[in-house]
């Protein structure tokens, strides 16, 4: 099988060693893009402030973000089964660097809107295919390892936003220039993903259907080598890709997944964009406070994702899904109506909880069957990402009527809707 870059992989050169180089490479690359969103999310009253933006504007500008990631999303299923996830991420994950240096450049240098916005969708434009890559490959080394590693996976996102928005309150507190921190952070990113993406192996790996597979050993010892879909970048697969993804976007438990996980992906997206300005305008904290608030918020996501995988393992995925949409209607009920801001910090944890399996769960349910995995995945990380892109803007612009709090509930009822659909998460037969 030729891969890519033109090199061949057979099933004998996949080791363990090689396997843990993987899932070790994997994880850079999650906690790189979880590093990249926090530290501009972080800085968003610092970046609202030297522009002079009202929360109107605020939501305008997120939205230049949220149309070059919903492009890039859009088209993420055909550019990862074309280039391969390895060329995906690393192309992504400069972009993004790249973005983040405009995005500060914009604010600090020349004070003006609109190159802020282009940062941002530059951002916006390397994020949405990275992310779908990054979630093909997590699920193929998923298959590799024999276990749940996915919750995990998408902590590794989390402790990467836990120490963007720490490295941004403290950023925030020192009153360094947004141009240095964002300028920082995306040579970080940029520098560690294309470096780890050496290690992926996702576009040379055997998919096995529906059989379980060793990592050490690919290969059937009754039948031969199991049967490949065509590589990416082969002659073969572009008219290939274009059917499964047209095929996948068919299927109805594809498609309510895809629902599924857009509301738990709203209430996480609304958390990251507007949680800091909420406890700064809504709650009367500072800046750095509200920076503070968003780090509680990913701290308590982590810790739902990091034990994601013992609660899926003990209850299944039907049950953890309902909970976490009720978890996370409590906690954001707490947030929006809390009487004293000690008690919205209490909401934050609840709401960070509520909100952490829905995009692990429902990347691994897309991902049962692993010939089908990267084009039912590509579709609901672009439902998914619908709400988690498109929210947030609209919020900013209801906003402007009822209040940065007040337009927090509206997530509620897409929360409502991922509990009904929590049942479409149990495993295919």
């Amino acid at each position: 099988m030729t891969t890519p870059a033109g090199t061949t992989a057979t099933a004998a050169q996949v080791t363990a060693a090689q396997v843990t180089a993987w899932r070790n490479a994997v994880v850079i690359a999650y906690g790189a893009s979880g590093l990249a969103f926090a530290s501009w999310v972080s800085r968003l009253p610092a970046i609202r402030d030297a522009l002079d933006l009202t929360p109107g504007n605020v939501g305008i500008i997120l939205l230049c973000m949220t149309l070059g990631s919903f492009a890039s999303v859009s088209m993420s299923g055909l550019i990862v089964l074309r280039l391969g996830s390895k060329r995906t991420i690393r192309t992504g994950s400069i972009m993004v660097g790249a973005g983040l240096l405009t995005t500060g450049f914009g604010t600090t240098v020349l004070a003006n809107p609109m190159a802020t916005a282009v940062g941002l969708a530059i951002i916006g434009l390397g994020t949405g295919s990275w992310n779908t890559a990054s979630n093909v490959e997590g699920a193929a080394v998923e298959r590799a390892v024999g276990r749940h590693i996915m919750p995990r996976l998408h902590g590794a996102f989390s402790l990467g936003t836990v120490a963007g928005a720490g490295l941004g309150a403290l950023a925030a507190a020192v009153s360094l220039p947004v141009f240095w921190h964002l300028a920082a952070a995306g040579a970080v990113v940029a520098v560690s993903v294309a470096t780890a993406a050496s290690w992926f192996r996702a576009d040379a790996t055997p998919v096995p259907g529906e059989r379980s597979y060793s990592p050490d050993n690919f290969e059937d010892p009754t039948t031969g080598p199991i049967p490949v879909i065509p590589a990416a970048g082969t002659a073969e697969a572009p008219l290939d890709n274009k059917r499964r993804i047209a095929q996948a976007w068919r299927e109805r438990r594809t498609l309510l997944l895809g629902v599924l996980v857009l509301g738990l992906a709203l209430a996480e997206g609304a958390a990251g964009d507007w949680v800091a300005l909420g406890l700064a305008d809504g709650h009367g904290q500072s800046d750095a406070a509200g920076a503070a608030g968003y780090g509680l918020f990913v701290t308590f996501m982590t810790i739902g994702r990091f034990a994601g995988t013992v609660l899926l393992d003990k209850f299944g995925r039907v049950p953890v899904m309902r909970w976490c949409a009720a978890m996370a209607v409590v906690g954001l009920g707490i947030f929006v109506f809390a009487p004293a801001p000690w008690l919205a910090y209490v909401g934050l944890a609840a709401w960070g909880l509520g909100a952490s399996l829905g995009f692990p769960v429902g990347m691994s349910a897309a991902a049962d069957d692993p010939a089908k995995a990267a084009a039912r995945v590509s579709v609901v990380s672009t439902i998914g990402y619908g709400a988690f892109l498109c929210g947030p803007p609209l919020l900013g612009l209801l906003a402007e009527h009822v209040g940065i709090l007040h337009s927090l509930l509206a997530v509620m009822v897409m929360l409502a809707v991922s509990f009904v659909l929590s049942p479409v998460a149990r495993k295919a037969a």
